[in-house]
């Protein structure tokens, strides 16, 4: 089962980040490829809606804010993956820093691993680039 696991430094607080990230119906503030959100049953479910068309069903698993991490399973999904499940965490590096972990373990669908795996990697850079950008680093 493939796993992948990126990172981005921010020369902001991680509170200040995960103000931002930090809810479930936010990707939409943050990330490029996401145009809207709907939140369904009670917040536990989000509808994704992403730019060029298509949707991707998500459903969250867990939050903690002590430590800054939500961790959500996908439902249903264009990407070429199943069984996947992810976690994001807004770390607090000390001085006025923070770091973003978005780490992902699933299965290819349909597709060779490697494509899998670029798939995902692309979508998460693409966040990760677009926060190092909100935030001026």
């Amino acid at each position: 089962m493939p796993k992948i696991s990126m990172k981005q430094d921010l020369n902001v607080a991680a509170d200040q980040v995960w103000n931002l990230i930090g809810h479930f119906n936010a990707l939409p503030d943050w990330h490029p490829g996401v145009e809207a959100s709907e939140l369904k049953n009670a917040g536990e479910m989000r509808k994704l809606s992403l730019v060029g068309g298509g949707t991707i069903i998500e459903k969250l698993e867990k939050v903690d804010a002590k430590t800054r991490t939500y961790s959500y399973t996908i439902e249903d999904s264009p990407l070429p993956v199943k069984n996947y499940r992810a976690e994001l965490t807004v770390h607090d590096d000390g001085d006025g820093a923070s770091s973003v972990e978005w780490s992902a373990e699933f299965e290819a669908a349909g597709v060779p691993e490697n494509d899998a795996m670029k798939a995902i990697q692309d979508v998460y850079q693409a966040g990760l680039d677009n926060l190092q950008k909100m935030f001026g680093n």
